[in-house]
């Protein structure tokens, strides 16, 4: 099967909760969140980024700066397509929700309308804005968001074209944010 064309990580948040950097964090046989992210994603895309203020990783990869000083996705999504005029879309996952499976990222990826800025996943829990397909065409309306400082992606996929992709299965989109859920997460199974 070919591969998608380009994957970003968002690494950036402060983890404040978390009381440490979570990207940082140890995963499974993997140095960090972020190592274990960046291999699953690479069986999937061409192409994977991590989104973050700076490279801090201890493993190859290919790092995106945010070029404005507050931390929030938005200003990743700002970050991506303002510094690399090639991406005209990209599949953003956090890098605190190990769990999402393949077979996620392919039901949300083989969405072929291109009329939508933004295809995302939602749950019972709700909508997972960094689980999702956004395209360029967000651009103009995320700027607008920034400039009247709502960082908020609910607000924004709001405003715009999105389809909404909904799952079952709650699990999957487990967030780690919270000591307690990392040290649940590495109790889970990897494979």
């Amino acid at each position: 099967m070919s591969l998608y064309p380009y994957a970003i990580i968002f690494a950036g948040g402060k983890s404040s909760r978390m009381g440490k950097d979570k990207a940082l964090l140890p995963f499974g046989k993997h140095s960090s969140l972020a190592a274990y992210q960046c291999e699953k994603l690479k069986k999937v895309f061409h192409t994977v980024f991590i989104s973050a203020k700076e490279d801090k990783f201890d493993f190859e990869c290919q790092v995106i700066s945010d070029i404005y000083e507050v931390s929030s996705p938005l200003v990743g999504i700002l970050s991506i397509f303002e510094t690399h005029e090639a991406l005209d879309a990209v599949f953003i996952l956090s890098v605190d929700a190990p769990f999402v499976e393949e077979a996620v990222i392919h039901t949300i990826m083989k969405e072929t309308d291109y009329t939508f800025d933004a295809i995302v996943a939602k749950t019972s829990h709700g909508l997972q804005p960094l689980c999702g397909l956004y395209r360029r065409s967000i651009l103009k309306q995320a700027h607008i968001q920034f400039k009247e400082n709502n960082h908020k992606l609910q607000d924004l996929l709001a405003l715009v074209k999105t389809k909404i992709v909904t799952f079952e299965d709650d699990s999957s989109f487990t967030n780690l944010n919270h000591p307690k859920e990392y040290e649940d997460a590495l109790k889970r199974s990897l494979t």
